[in-house]
């Protein structure tokens, strides 16, 4: 069996450097939530609610998180492929 040591100092160096994971988990925690909160207005429509139903209760904020959240997660992914290229590319020029 091959040891972690040696497994790490085979990795390129973008793949060992540690990164904050804060920001992008927002991206990804955020994208699931939207989706069932579509759902539920997707469901709510199914079962009958009107138009004056979703505009009571907890159904107005249901209803907005989706058209925030899913366009934020798709921002927040597109920079993590930016940041991801621009480490590599650091990395790539480096060892050159």
């Amino acid at each position: 069996s091959t040891s972690p040591e040696f497994l790490s100092t085979r990795l390129p160096p973008w793949a060992r450097r540690k990164r904050n994971p804060r920001v992008f988990n927002v991206a990804r925690n955020r994208a699931p939530i939207d989706r069932v909160l579509s759902f539920a207005i997707i469901i709510g429509t199914a079962t009958g609610m009107s138009r004056e139903d979703f505009s009571s209760g907890i159904w107005p904020l249901v209803a907005i998180l989706p058209n925030i959240g899913l366009p934020l997660a798709f921002v927040l992914i597109i920079t993590l492929l930016v940041i991801t290229w621009v480490r590599r590319k650091r990395a790539n020029q480096a060892s050159s």
